[in-house]
């Protein structure tokens, strides 16, 4: 079921709590899809994964100690911890990389040579591990004959001492791309029983893995200035702006998104039970501006001027997001891959915008203008995105309604 159908089904209020419990961690439900193989016969199927069942030892031994002190610091999540399990794979000759594309990938070579030989239509056979932050990792066993691509995708997590093996899925690659940027990108669609019962088709699978190596300050200046912002329910990467004319930068999805980190805890402004009522609130001046003013060089003027401000009470209409305004449960992430810094001391970022969903590893690039602050914060000074042909059109995002649309669901509510 394409997330497209899935986003159809939730507007038409027929959410099945059961197929988003199967679609929503990639590739790791409790479905085995064993049952319908999509490679060009059983007994390939069969045999592969045979295969997979048989270095499973040697893999989880691997790398079961560091799991171990990880479990024993509280320290699974952790990103070093992670790049050590990556390089422990390494080491023993595994191809690996992390599931955030936040560490070279080990031995990359054997990917690329992979890739070479699924170009030229031989026969290659190769296990590549993605190294999750949960606590597990993603085995994925491939093999190409002619030019076709099958997966034996195996999902692990660590529990109580022990890695157990949760689910196994196979499908042949309906999409397979080695691209310029250095990413192998693959997709296909995988079936099972109970899966099909609930939605009359399969399940799409899709994977990004970063082959090429990435310096790592890039790595840190994305996760510090653009994966923390990210493009959920927010166009601050998605539209020009800059503290000269902030264009149409919304800045009730920017609330949204700051208020956790302002103020620690979940936005309390919520949508109605009601779908069909549309919520009102009306914020205190201060409590508004704490969030927003901080992240960027706006005066008040200018923010009452970008929103709905109620200048007789000294307060800023909000309206939450409601059943209309859902996205896609799929994004792209900023990747940065060069930057400046100027002589005002601000930062200026060069990233590419990634989106696996589509196997895109350039949807476009961008410019990012950041200030750090003496107090280790931020202010964000403008976005530019960069013109391109090759740019494409996100298809991501939601828009929050507009006022004649939001009085036309729920006026009069």
């Amino acid at each position: 079921m394409s997330l497209k159908r899935i986003v159809q089904f939730w507007r038409s209020g027929f959410i099945v709590i059961s197929i988003m419990t199967l679609l929503s961690v990639s590739g790791c439900s409790d479905i085995s899809s064993e049952e319908v193989p999509f490679v060009d016969s059983e007994d390939e199927v069969q045999v592969q994964q045979q295969n997979t069942k048989e270095n499973e030892e040697e893999i989880i031994n691997t790398c079961l100690h560091l799991y171990e002190n990880a479990a024993e610091e509280n320290k699974i999540a952790d990103l070093e911890v992670v790049r050590s399990i990556v390089n422990q794979f390494g080491e023993n000759g595994y191809s690996a990389v992390d599931s955030k594309n936040q560490v070279d990938m080990t031995q990359a070579d054997q990917v690329v040579e992979f890739c070479e030989i699924v170009e030229t239509q031989g026969e290659a056979e190769i296990t590549i591990i993605e190294v999750g932050y949960s606590g597990g990792f993603v085995k994925y066993d491939l093999n190409t004959k002619d030019g076709k691509v099958n997966v034996v995708n195996t999902c692990y997590k660590y529990e109580n001492g022990n890695m157990q093996r949760e689910a196994t899925i196979s499908y042949q690659a309906e999409n397979w791309s080695y691209t310029k940027e250095g990413y192998l990108m693959f997709s296909g669609v995988w079936f099972s029983e109970e899966l099909y019962l609930l939605t009359l088709s399969g399940a799409e699978e899709h994977t990004a893995l970063r082959v090429q190596p990435l310096d790592e300050t890039y790595r840190e200046l994305s996760r510090k200035y653009l994966l923390s912002i990210g493009f959920e329910q927010n166009n601050m990467f998605l539209v020009d702006w800059s503290e000269d004319d902030f264009g149409e930068l919304n800045f009730y999805d920017m609330f949204d998104l700051l208020y956790p980190k302002v103020y620690g805890t979940n936005i309390p402004y919520v949508a109605d039970d009601n779908l069909g009522v549309g919520a009102v609130y009306q914020i205190p001046k201060d409590d508004f501006e704490r969030v927003i003013l901080p992240y960027f060089n706006i005066d008040s003027e200018t923010l009452q001027s970008k929103t709905i401000y109620n200048a007789e009470d000294k307060t800023y209409e909000y309206k939450p997001r409601g059943f209309e305004e859902v996205e896609y449960p799929e994004y792209p992430y900023s990747e940065v891959i060069g930057f400046t810094e100027n002589g005002d001391g601000t930062l200026t970022l060069t990233a590419n915008v990634v989106f696996p969903y589509v196997g895109d590893s350039k949807v476009y690039a961008h410019e990012v203008v950041v200030r750090p602050l003496e107090n280790g914060g931020v202010q964000y000074v403008s976005n530019r995105i960069i013109p391109s042909e090759d740019n494409c059109e996100e298809t991501w995002h939601t828009p929050r309604l507009t006022a004649k649309e939001w009085d036309e669901i729920y006026g009069g509510k």
